[in-house]
């Protein structure tokens, strides 16, 4: 990619953009150390509701039943994957003032730039998948709702949740982090009622071990579910033009409580990822899980072996994770669109289209799990498309400023786009073989 000869001035935040404003570094200090502190803080929450969606449930429920404890060191990679790409985004939208597709847009040629943008839709469809698929079994365990009916209600209740941004971007982001916080609790109150766990398995699966196309294809979902691409798009956004900072002074500083706010909200979302696995492998250690649904077998495993309470715990944290992950995937696909077209559609409009395709599947009666998981796989490939034009611009001084990279910085992003791209070749491999 190479620079435009005279960069455009970003754009001021319009009352439809999914960047808004707080105020001013200096008003915002006025409001005492506390409340200060706590207002820089959000963003990465929101974003971490991504890394804790039905996708994801669905991939560590999935592993821990097949493999026990084998893919632990995937989850734990993942994650700490996740919160380097994570922050390099956030630093982006700080330092340059535009987000992750603006500048895509700035600087690829304009063939490069709409095929990215068509890459990001595809993934945004299949997150869509993901979220409808998994709110729609969480309302279905509980209700006994009819799979098609619950998608309708998930979408309903997303849009309830989308609101809150007419409110300001504060009141978004606490709600989203008030969902977050309801999966977190739901599964680390299964996780504290099973006690068949086991520190040697989960000590053994740090070590890394990949056996066969299944286990290969269960890896590249769960680094699909975790390293999510619309969620790097998103997270840039979400900084972009949060605070307004007078100097490079104000970025610095506002830079050490982004770091603190994705350490916070990514380090949470790796322990309900870790413990969503750990509770699985626990429930199933002396089962065989067959042809049956892994999440509806965990769901009525706990049931019948813990008690209606946990099994409950279990069904609220899916639909809270659906229901939240749906609204944050709905502002990534408005951040793709402004960003890579400069069009703006109404959320109305963009949520119809997106959610066609996730209805269509759910109508026809495919296996719920096995849905998720190959949505999670979908976006592992396209994962290198968010991740290398990132690398590449959050390099650049001439973009970044005194908030560019350092080199080791630089080749730890590079080394996260090449630990992905190997897993999908790994990936294609082991299918041909096994196929």
């Amino acid at each position: 990619m190479s620079a435009p000869a005279t960069a455009r001035p970003a754009r001021p935040a319009g009352p439809a953009d999914t960047a808004q404003v707080l105020g001013d570094l200096s008003e915002i200090r006025v409001r005492g150390r506390w409340r200060f502190r706590l207002a820089l803080l959000g963003p990465a929450f929101v974003v971490a509701v991504a890394y804790v969606d039905p996708g994801n449930v669905a991939t560590n429920v999935e592993a821990g039943a097949r493999t026990g404890y084998l893919l632990v060191w995937v989850v734990v990679l993942a994650n700490a994957m996740a919160l380097l790409v994570q922050y390099l985004s956030a630093k982006l939208g700080l330092a340059t003032g535009r987000n992750l597709p603006e500048q895509c847009r700035e600087l690829a040629p304009r063939w490069l730039s709409r095929l990215l943008w068509a890459q990001a839709e595809l993934v945004a469809m299949a997150t869509d998948l993901a979220e409808f698929a998994g709110a729609a079994l969480g309302l279905s365990l509980l209700f006994g709702m009819p799979i098609p009916l619950a998608a309708l209600v998930t979408a309903l209740v997303s849009f309830a949740v989308l609101a809150c941004q007419r409110r300001g971007c504060r009141t978004f982001e606490l709600a989203v982090s008030a969902l977050l916080l309801l999966v977190l609790c739901g599964f680390a109150y299964d996780l504290l009622t099973v006690g068949r766990h086991s520190a040697t398995g989960v000590a053994a699966g740090l070590v890394p071990d990949l056996r066969g196309a299944d286990t290969g294809l269960l890896a590249a979902a769960i680094v699909g579910a975790t390293v999510m691409p619309h969620a790097v798009y998103l997270h840039s956004a979400l900084t972009q033009r949060r605070v307004r900072a007078d100097g490079p002074n104000d970025r610095r500083f506002l830079l050490r409580y982004l770091r603190i706010d994705c350490a916070v909200g990514f380090t949470l979302a790796g322990a309900v990822n870790l413990g969503m696995l750990c509770l699985s492998a626990a429930l199933f250690q002396d089962t065989a899980l067959g042809s049956l649904d892994a999440i509806t077998a965990a769901h009525d495993d706990l049931g019948r072996t813990v008690g209606g309470g946990a099994a409950m715990a279990f069904a609220v944290a899916l639909l809270a994770s659906g229901i939240s992950s749906a609204s944050v995937g709905t502002c990534a696909g408005q951040v793709v669109m402004q960003g890579f077209l400069r069009r703006r559609v109404p959320l109305l409009a963009r949520r119809l289209v997106t959610m066609a395709p996730a209805l269509l599947v759910l109508c026809v009666g495919l296996p719920v799990t096995s849905t998720l998981v190959f949505s999670q796989v979908v976006l592992a490939f396209g994962i290198p498309f968010a991740l290398l034009p990132l690398v590449v611009i959050t390099r650049r001084k001439d973009l970044m400023g005194p908030l560019a990279n350092r080199p080791v910085t630089t080749a730890a992003g590079a080394l996260v786009c090449a630990l992905v791209i190997c897993l999908n070749a790994f990936l294609i491999v082991t299918m041909v073989k096994g196929g």
